[in-house]
């Protein structure tokens, strides 16, 4: 299959018979693409062992485990959150790791390097801003949203094939931001102990305020990014990537400043605040993303429809994959078999392929593309006969 210049792509390729030229292709890129996927997860990780050990040589051992505990809370909060977000089309686990791993690390260690840097030069530009607006409503979210948002740009490079959309930058946003705040609130959990000289209201107070009332903050900031960055990677062209990159980090950066100074310029009471307008924004974009899946799921449905139409699905299998009840129902009908295994995989390869699909249509890379819907579709071949061997094996007994 090759793109038609000037004529969108060509049909997806015949009957499954047909023989699939290239197949070869795409083995060294992803071996290659493991390999650095590996050095970057290391890397990330390393700096986070040296931040955690940083915070444990400040704060002590006893107050690092313990705020450490309790920042877990609302860490599991956000990722849960995230999950219900990827369901449809679950990211590469690894990616997934680096992204919280540059959140909770790398981004705070950018933080803390240049953050009075950062300071020292905006109090010379605004000499007659006070300080404490400075530091907490300036320099925190215009550093601390670059840090996050490099590490989303950084994914969409490294891992493009897996970048596709704006859920897709929103989930890999998502975790970078969760693994700012579970660092974040270790510090932030540290201050209301030490001030109250031990474990007491202050504490909890903070806790209510940060994990339980507002634990997704820093998950809708830099989801903003995501949220550039995945419109923009739906075409081609660094432009929009640019583009992309400087709509979302303004957002971001906007929206963290408001989070900081809101009281001030709204209210100045945290609940009246917090209800008037944080609520509301939060539900704006749980109906946002909420949208964004169900598109999703619609364009599964008609890019795999194109293949039904070559001949590589039935029509009923178009509609078990596409809709959430049809996976529930194919998940149930393999369980019975002992074959939900292979179902797993065959309804992942099948979503891998609509979205393949649609970056070939929107002029994506191409052969790239073109590699991975052959490979795609010799897997999704693979799995169908793994798959209906283990079925048909436990309909004899």
């Amino acid at each position: 299959m090759t793109l038609m210049p000037g004529n969108g792509p060509a049909t997806p390729p015949g009957q499954p018979s047909e023989p699939l030229p290239g197949l070869s292709v795409p083995a060294a890129g992803r071996g290659g693409s493991g390999v650095l996927n590996i050095l970057l997860i290391a890397a990330a990780g390393i700096v986070l062992v040296l931040v955690g050990l940083f915070l444990f040589a400040a704060l002590g051992s006893e107050a690092f485990i313990l705020c450490g505990i309790l920042a877990l809370i609302p860490l599991g909060i956000c990722l849960l959150g995230l999950h219900w977000i990827d369901r449809w089309e679950p990211e590469p686990r690894g990616a997934v790791i680096f992204a919280f791993l540059w959140g909770a690390g790398v981004s705070v260690a950018i933080t803390l390097l240049l953050g009075s840097t950062v300071n020292e030069v905006l109090v010379m530009l605004l000499p007659l801003t006070p300080a404490d607006v400075l530091t907490t409503v300036i320099q925190a979210p215009l550093v601390e949203e670059t840090a996050k948002g490099l590490g989303v740009l950084m994914l969409v490079f490294v891992r493009r094939s897996h970048f596709d959309g704006p859920l897709d930058g929103i989930v890999y946003a998502g975790v970078v931001g969760a693994g700012f705040a579970f660092t974040e609130n270790i510090l932030y959990f540290s201050v209301a102990l030490f001030e109250a000289g031990g474990v007491g209201l202050q504490l909890g107070f903070v806790f209510v305020l940060r994990g339980l009332l507002s634990p997704f903050a820093h998950v809708l900031f830099t989801a903003a990014i995501g949220l550039g960055l995945g419109i923009a990677v739906a075409r081609p062209g660094a432009g929009r990537i640019v583009g992309g990159l400087a709509a979302g980090l303004a957002a971001a950066v906007a929206g963290h400043m408001f989070w900081n100074g809101g009281m001030a310029l709204v209210a100045d009471d945290f609940f009246v605040f917090y209800f008037l307008l944080q609520v509301p924004l939060f539900a704006l974009a749980v109906g946002g993303v909420t949208w964004l899946r169900r598109q999703e799921r619609r364009l599964t449905g008609q890019r795999l429809g194109e293949y039904a139409a070559a001949g590589w699905f039935t029509p009923a299998e178009v509609d078990l994959l596409s809709t959430p009840g049809g996976r529930r129902q194919a998940l149930n009908w393999a369980g019975a078999f002992g074959a939900k295994t292979y179902m797993r995989s065959f309804i992942r390869e099948a979503t891998n392929l609509a979205l393949t699909r649609q970056q070939l249509v929107n002029g994506r890379d191409p052969d790239k593309n073109t590699a991975r819907e052959h490979r795609l579709l010799t897997e999704l071949t693979r799995t169908r006969t793994q798959l209906l061997g283990v079925a048909a094996a436990g309909r004899r007994w």
